[in-house]
């Protein structure tokens, strides 16, 4: 069930609003005298339907299509999804929250990883161990081979779909979706997955530029739909707010990888040039992309136009990689801003930044509530992209494939990863839905479903998502709580988590389809807020991008493991360990 959908009566409304003035106004510390407190509230008042404004009172008209495989997110791994799903024989239907190629990370990119052994500077075996030792052994082989071995095929038909002859991604990846008219459902925010009989049967959501609902009935269902974030000022991951994470949780997907933080600095600028290919010949295997600038910084403080907490901008490279944030990196990654700076608010200076560089100290933040790359998402039953419910699969950085472990190890690997899990993802996928049969899906459930998705709508009080939101980011993101970790201050920060939660979720209130569509990635936030907390206060060690104050070393003897989280019986969170 969803968490949206709850009917209270206004006692219980105005007792809820006031124990969540008292909760939020302990997020915020600062010191303020009699005559400050008595004139500024603790807490927003109830949220009403704004003045002026025709608010929608009905629940959407429900829209019904069927197809062989649903394919969520047109990203990289999206893109090769369908049209593998196609090509395998398959009725392709995908559906993106924004626009195909302009969404998520994938526009942002500007290296790819293409492995050719006959050329490289070293073997298969070579890399994996070198992955492996970088990645402190949390990495699964069979994903980084399978990167390896499929990469330069799907990189060549990057080539031939024109993928590196524009700076923009959309008409590429575009391109082979229309020559094989694969049916494509933009500006739709799914909301449910729908499983009957144990297996998947489809998905729901909404409209986001009309008051209607699609139910669509699939046999397999492919989540493309990226990483998880708490809508950071610096980083563009706004719209990946883990709603396939929380879609595959609530009917009983296990999920992972949720203690691993991303330690990008900076903004992407990502549109400063074409995209590049990158081969193991000039680049070495590193852990890239952790945590130690964010415990120099939080030890002593930042340094002079250094950062603490969720920047607008940043000023330093990816930890331990120099060659993504210089000037005068020729990778083919080029993250951050070009020469000279430019970002918001004026950006860093020339020259300063990176590690080793002179510059001021810098951390992680730009994307706070992201894992590493191909580290969190649904995890994997076998090298098939599989998850533990019969027709549900996953692909890129909606799958936690543990390519690199919980770090970054290869520049390039994730966009290339992506490619090769959906390409993979697509066929299986397709396969599944020829010997499977369409599961019905009563008109109850659906009704059911339509109701939850626009609840938020139809009320009359309550708290605004973007409040809400707000109140997540203040307890998430402070580099105290999500990068530098500690068991008191992680309980702490549980307990506001488990308050938004229980109290102020099913009290999401929406204007218009527009804060209809921020309820429920709210809803989808927060739930990944308190799998990210849960994960870190398991594991009891330091490694990867994982630091813990506490436990600041590694111990082999019992964390070489992954974290699987799933809900059990009683519809409450657990978390158990997969031995590696």
């Amino acid at each position: 069930m969803n968490p949206l959908k709850c009917t209270l009566n206004r006692r219980n409304f105005i007792a809820l609003a006031g124990g969540s003035c008292a909760v939020v106004s302990a997020v915020a510390i600062a010191k303020t005298n009699s005559s400050e407190s008595s004139s500024r509230p603790s807490g927003p008042p109830p949220q009403h339907a704004k003045k002026n404004v025709k608010k929608i009172t009905k629940e959407g008209k429900i829209n019904y299509v069927k197809t062989d495989v649903l394919v969520v997110g047109g990203g990289m791994a999206g893109v090769f999804a369908a049209v593998k799903a196609h090509d395998a024989g398959a009725h392709v239907i995908m559906v993106d929250k924004g626009s195909v190629g302009k969404s998520g990370q994938t526009p942002f990119a500007r290296g790819i990883f293409r492995y050719d052994e006959k050329t490289a500077s070293m073997t298969k075996a070579e890399f994996l161990k070198k992955t492996a030792d970088a990645s402190e052994y949390m990495n699964n082989p069979v994903y980084t081979k399978l990167m390896l071995d499929h990469s330069a095929e799907c990189v060549d038909q990057l080539k031939a779909w024109g993928f590196f002859e524009k700076a923009c991604y959309a008409e590429s990846l575009n391109r082979p979706l229309k020559k094989r008219k694969i049916t494509i459902f933009e500006r739709i925010t799914l909301t449910h997955l729908l499983k009957e009989d144990e297996r998947i049967a489809g998905a729901m959501g909404m409209f986001i530029d009309k008051n209607e609902s699609l139910a669509i009935q699939a046999k397999s269902v492919i989540l493309c739909t990226g990483a998880s974030g708490f809508k950071p000022s610096g980083w563009q991951i706004g719209s990946l707010t883990s709603d396939g994470d929380a879609m595959a949780y609530r009917i009983g997907a296990e999920v992972t990888g949720k203690e691993w933080v991303d330690g990008h600095s900076r903004t992407n600028y990502g549109l400063d040039g074409l995209n590049r290919v990158v081969g193991s010949d000039n680049n070495h295997i590193d852990a890239m992309l952790s945590v130690e600038e964010n415990i120099e910084v939080s030890k002593n403080g930042p340094s002079a136009m250094g950062m603490m907490g969720p920047p607008g901008t940043g000023h330093g490279g990816p930890s331990g990689d120099s060659r993504m944030a210089g000037a005068d990196d020729k990778s083919g990654d080029h993250r951050g801003p070009p020469p000279g700076g430019g970002g918001p608010g004026g950006g860093p200076p020339p020259g300063g930044g990176h590690e080793g560089s002179g510059g001021p100290v810098s951390m992680g933040g730009a994307s706070a509530g992201m894992s590493q790359h191909k580290a969190e998402g649904l995890f994997p039953q076998d090298d098939k992209c599989s998850s533990n419910i019969p027709g549900l699969y996953a692909a890129g950085d909606a799958l936690g494939s543990m390519q690199s472990g919980g770090v970054y190890t290869q520049v390039g690997s994730s966009l290339a990863g992506s490619a090769v899990q959906g390409a993979l993802a697509g066929k299986t996928a397709a396969e599944y839905a020829e010997s499977a049969k369409h599961t019905a899906v009563s008109k109850s459930t659906i009704k059911s479903v339509n109701s939850e998705i626009y609840a938020p709508l139809l009320r009359t009080q309550g708290f605004s998502p973007q409040w809400v939101t707000q109140t997540l980011q203040g307890v998430m993101i402070p580099n105290f709580i999500l990068y530098v970790k500690k068991g008191d201050r992680m309980l702490a920060a549980l307990t506001y988590i488990e308050y938004l939660r229980d109290h102020q979720v099913p009290l999401l209130m929406a204007n218009d389809l527009h804060e209809l569509r921020q309820a429920h990635e709210t809803a989808n936030m927060i739930l990944n807020a308190e799998m990210k907390l849960r994960s870190a206060l398991l594991r009891t060690e330091s490694r990867g991008s994982h630091y813990r104050e506490d436990y600041p070393k590694a111990n082999d003897n019992d964390w070489l493991v992954w974290i699987k989280i799933r809900q059990n019986n009683k519809g409450r969170m657990e978390l158990v360990k997969h031995k590696i």
